[in-house]
């Protein structure tokens, strides 16, 4: 069963639950998963990459309403965050991503922040969905600082 078929499921399942809101939230993220099978992408990684996606837009509106005094709805946006991170994969542990990290930088010979974007394009891929770039970035810079 795709991620897609996964998330219509339960779009299916919550509204028999009478879950309103949760409905709600996993009908985007269906019409996006759906938008982007029809633009010719395909494949899990991306469908990982358009959760991701969505799940950083709940997270930065969650931080704007924040910053607004607006409670209520950081909330909202907080719940869908955590509903799409029920669809992302598992998330790698700091040791697991620091040895990622660590042997990208071995592999480029990087040794000053300067080459961050070398050691990021060869991190990105082999994390896949697995760990948040800001996350990534910030061991990198660690790294390359140490």
């Amino acid at each position: 069963m795709s991620l897609l078929e996964r998330v219509q499921s339960d779009v299916s399942a919550a509204m028999k639950a009478g879950d309103r809101e949760r409905a709600a939230a996993l009908r985007v993220v269906a019409s996006e998963l759906q938008k982007a099978h029809k633009e010719g992408a395909g494949g899990e990684a991306d469908e990982v990459a358009v959760l991701q996606r969505e799940r950083k837009r709940r997270v930065e509106a969650a931080d704007a309403y924040r910053e607004a005094g607006r409670d209520d709805l950081v909330a909202a946006e907080e719940r869908e965050a955590a509903l799409i991170d029920a669809y992302l994969p598992e998330q790698l542990s700091d040791d697991e991503l620091g040895a990622i990290v660590g042997d990208a930088v071995a592999e480029s010979g990087a040794s000053s922040p300067k080459e961050m974007g070398r050691v990021m394009s060869m991190v990105m891929p082999r994390v896949q969905g697995r760990a948040d770039g800001k996350r990534v970035s910030a061991l990198v810079r660690e790294k390359l600082t140490a």
